[in-house]
């Protein structure tokens, strides 16, 4: 289960401070809802979610700034 919010992570990483703050919502709300957890447990969930999803966001943003910093080294091309 834990790989569902690091994925969500991932895949909204650009929009970390959204992501993370869902992913604190998100988690709990699927395990209460499915039964997983009672609602005594919902901020231990809650810290997990957001852990979890940092955690992807952390990735999201390492790739983002390799890619930025590559392109950034890369020599251009000028037509004269």
């Amino acid at each position: 289960m834990i790989p569902t919010m690091i994925v969500f992570g991932l895949v909204f990483g650009r929009w970390w401070k959204l992501a993370i703050a869902v992913g604190a919502v998100l988690w709990p709300t699927i395990l209460v809802f499915t039964g997983v957890i009672g609602v005594v447990d919902v901020l231990g969930a809650a810290a997990l979610g957001a852990l979890n999803t940092a955690v992807g966001v952390a990735v999201h943003q390492v790739a983002l700034w390799l890619v930025r910093s590559i392109r950034r080294d890369r020599p251009t091309l000028s037509s004269s």
